[in-house]
C-alpha cells in the first residue's frame, strides 16, 4: 500500500452508502427536522394529564413514540454524513443542527418520564389492567417505576436533558481530534512510502506480515498518538467525572450500579465476565503469543507484533464482492428471511466500505426504526475484513428482525445481549470455511480467523472494560484521571494479562486513546458477554442442528421484548451459570491448543 489517503470526493460512489434511502435531499432533511420538532407539540399536549387515565397514557406514549422514530432517522442521516467524513464543515455543522434539535425535543418530553414516577403507587399497575393497548408499553413503564428512587424533580430533569449535548462534548472532542485533526508521518520501508491514518494503520499494517511495515508504522502511529495523550486523557476524564456526578446526584452506590441499570445486569454478571475470562484466558493467549513468537522468527515480541499473522501466504486477498457472496453462503444456515436482510445490505448500498481521510475507524452498524440499517467499515482487501462484514450484518439482521416483530419501544435488547448475533455470524462463517476443506492449511487458517475474533472481544475489548473497571475506581475516590494515570493503568492491565510474554513499551500503553467505547458507558464488557453467549449457542447448534437455529432466531425477533438473560434463556443458553463463561474460555484454548499442534508439525 502507497500513496496518499484518498478524500472523500475521490473514492468510487459504489463503495460508499447510499442515504439517499434515508432523505433524497438535503432539504429533505431539513423539512423533516423542523417537521419533527413542530410535531413535539403532539405529545407535549399531554403534560400535566398522566393521571386522568390509562387511555390518555397510551396516547401520550403512542404520539412519542412517532416523533422519536421521525427524530431519529433525521439523527442518524446527520450521524452517518459526520461518520463518513468527520473533516467536512458541512457535516460538521448539520450533526451540530441535528443534535441541537434532538436536545431540545429531549428536554420537551422530560415530563412524561416525570409525571409516571409522580403517580400514586400502584397507578401504573391499574392503567395496565384498564388498557390492553399498554401492554407494549409494560416492560418499559416497569423498567421506568424501577428508577424512581434516583428521579430527580420534573424541572431538574428538564434542565439536564437540555444540556444533554453539553454531555456529549467530550466524545465530540475526542471525535474531532481522532478523525479530523490529527495527522501521522508517513514511513518508507524497502524505497516504498507509506501513508499512516487510524484506518490505514488498524485495518492493513497492524496485521501486516512485514515486520519491518508492521513496527515503523505503530512507532509513526503511536507518536501521533503521544501528541494528544492530554487533550484525550482531559476529554475522557470529563466523561468520567459527568457519569460519576450523575451517580451521585441520582442517588446511586456507584457510577458502575448506574450504567449497569440500563443493561438489566447485576454487578456479579459484570464482574464474572471480567474476572473469570481475564483470569483463565491469560494462560492460553500466553501460550498463543509464544507461538507467534516462534513462527515468526522474533527475538522479542511487542505488543505491535500480537496480530500478526502466522501464515501470511495462504491468506490471499479478497475483493469486496467475494467477501459478501462468502459471507452470504455462510450466514444462508439462518433461513431465508434473515438472507433477504443480508442479500439487500450488500446490493443495495447499505455498506459504506470506502477508506478516505475523515472517516470514522473501526467498523460499526448503525439500526434505524422503520428504514434498514447502514454499516460503516474500511475495506482492505483482507480476510479479517470478511469476518468484520459477518458481524456487522449480523447487527442488521438482528436489529432489522426485531423492528419487524416487535414496535420500537421493544425493539432494542440490552448491550449485554447486543454482540451475541455479530459475534455468532463470525463463528457461522468460520464454520462455514471449515467445512469446505479437510485441507490441514485451510483448517489452520481457519482457527487463526477464530482466534482473532476471540481476541478483538475476550482480550482487547475484555482489556478496555477492565481498564474501565480501574478508571472508575478512581473516579469514585475522587482522584485525578490524567494522561500518566491512564497510561500507567493500561499497562497495568496488559503486563497483568500478558505476563512476560510481552516487552511492554510506553507505546502500548497509549493503547487507552484509541477505543471510543469508554464513552459508551460499561459497553467494552459486553463484547465479551456476547461472545459468551454465541459461543455457548455455536456448539447447541452444532448439536441440534434446525431446531437450535429456530431458538436463535426467535430470540432475535423478539428484539427488547425480554431481559438478556431471557433472551438468552429464549435461546437454550444459561449465561447466570459461571460455567457457560468458563466453557467459552476453555473452548478459545482448545483451539489454541489445536494450532499449536498444527504448526508444530511444521517447526
Amino acid at each position: 500500500m502507497s500513496g496518499k489517503v484518498s478524500m472523500r470526493s475521490e473514492v468510487p460512489e459504489a463503495s460508499t452508502w447510499n442515504l439517499e434511502h434515508l432523505f433524497l435531499t438535503e432539504d429533505d432533511w431539513n423539512k423533516e427536522l423542523e417537521q419533527t420538532l413542530q410535531n413535539a407539540q403532539e405529545v407535549t399536549r399531554f403534560q400535566g394529564r398522566l393521571g386522568e387515565g390509562a387511555s390518555v397514557l397510551l396516547q401520550c406514549l403512542d404520539a412519542q413514540e412517532a416523533v422519536l422514530e421521525r427524530a431519529r432517522k433525521v439523527g442518524a442521516y446527520a450521524h452517518l454524513r459526520q461518520t463518513e467524513d468527520g473533516t467536512n464543515p458541512d457535516n460538521q455543522a448539520r450533526s451540530a443542527k441535528s443534535g441541537d434539535a434532538l436536545t431540545k425535543l429531549a428536554a420537551e418530553f422530560t415530563f412524561i418520564d416525570s409525571e409516571i414516577l409522580g403517580l400514586e403507587d400502584g397507578t401504573i399497575e391499574r392503567y395496565l389492567a384498564e388498557e390492553p393497548g399498554l401492554a407494549e408499553f409494560e416492560r418499559s413503564l416497569k423498567l421506568l417505576l424501577k428508577q424512581k428512587p434516583h428521579s430527580l424533580s420534573p424541572e431538574t430533569e428538564k434542565v439536564l436533558a437540555s444540556l444533554s449535548e453539553v454531555h456529549g462534548a467530550p466524545y465530540r472532542t475526542y471525535l474531532r481530534g481522532k478523525l479530523a485533526d490529527m495527522t501521522f508521518a508517513s514511513v518508507e520501508v524497502a524505497g516504498s512510502r507509506y501513508p499512516v491514518s487510524f484506518a490505514s494503520y488498524e485495518t492493513d499494517y497492524e496485521m501486516h506480515a512485514n515486520t519491518e511495515l508492521r513496527r515503523s508504522s505503530f512507532a509513526s502511529f503511536s507518536r501521533g498518538l503521544h501528541a494528544y495523550r492530554n487533550t484525550f486523557a482531559e476529554a475522557y476524564a470529563a466523561e468520567v467525572k459527568r457519569q460519576v456526578v450523575m451517580s451521585r446526584l441520582r442517588n446511586y452506590d456507584s457510577v458502575t450500579h448506574m450504567l449497569l441499570e440500563p443493561q438489566q445486569v447485576t454487578e456479579e454478571m459484570y464482574e464474572a465476565v471480567l474476572d473469570t475470562i481475564q483470569t483463565e484466558l491469560a494462560p492460553h493467549m500466553r501460550k498463543y503469543a509464544e507461538l507467534k513468537k516462534k513462527v515468526l522468527g522474533l527475538d522479542t515480541l511487542y505488543y505491535c507484533d500480537l496480530k500478526a499473522p502466522l501464515d501470511p501466504e495462504y491468506s490471499p486477498s479478497i475483493t469486496y464482492e467475494e467477501a459478501c457472496r462468502t459471507v452470504q453462503g455462510a450466514l444462508g444456515v439462518l433461513g431465508d428471511e434473515y438472507g433477504e436482510i443480508v442479500e439487500a445490505a450488500f446490493t443495495q448500498r447499505w455498506v459504506d466500505h470506502a477508506t478516505n481521510v475523515g472517516k470514522s475507524t473501526g467498523a460499526f452498524c448503525a439500526s434505524i426504526y422503520g428504514s434498514h440499517s447502514y454499516i460503516l467499515m474500511s475495506w482492505a482487501d483482507n480476510m479479517r475484513g470478511a469476518f468484520t462484514l459477518a458481524h456487522e450484518v449480523g447487527h442488521a439482521g438482528h436489529l432489522m428482525l426485531g423492528a419487524r416483530y416487535q414496535r420500537m419501544v421493544n425493539s432494542r435488547p440490552s448491550l449485554y445481549f447486543i454482540e451475541a448475533p455479530s459475534t455468532m455470524n463470525e463463528l457461522l462463517l468460520a464454520e462455514h470455511l471449515r467445512a469446505q476443506s479437510e485441507d490441514k492449511r485451510l483448517r489452520r487458517w481457519v482457527i487463526m480467523q477464530l482466534l482473532n475474533t476471540y481476541y478483538h472481544n475476550f482480550v482487547t475489548h475484555l482489556l478496555e472494560g477492565e481498564l474501565q473497571r480501574r478508571v472508575y475506581a478512581r473516579a469514585m475516590d475522587d482522584q485525578a484521571i490524567t494522561a500518566k494515570v491512564l497510561s500507567d493503568l493500561k499497562g497495568e492491565v496488559l503486563s497483568s494479562f500478558w505476563g512476560d510474554t510481552l516487552e511492554l513499551t510506553e507505546d502500548a500503553k497509549l493503547t487507552w486513546m484509541r477505543q471510543p467505547h469508554y464513552y459508551m458507558g460499561l459497553y467494552p464488557y459486553t463484547y465479551s458477554a456476547g461472545l459468551t453467549l454465541s459461543t455457548a449457542m455455536m456448539q447447541l447448534i452444532r448439536e441440534e442442528g434446525q431446531p437450535a437455529v429456530d431458538r436463535w432466531l426467535d430470540a432475535l425477533k423478539a428484539g427488547g421484548s425480554k431481559t438478556p438473560l431471557g433472551l438468552a434463556q429464549m435461546a437454550g443458553v444459561d449465561m447466570s451459570d459461571p460455567a457457560t463463561i468458563r466453557s467459552a474460555v476453555d473452548y478459545v484454548g482448545s483451539l489454541v491448543d489445536e494450532l499449536c499442534e498444527l504448526f508444530e508439525e511444521e517447526i
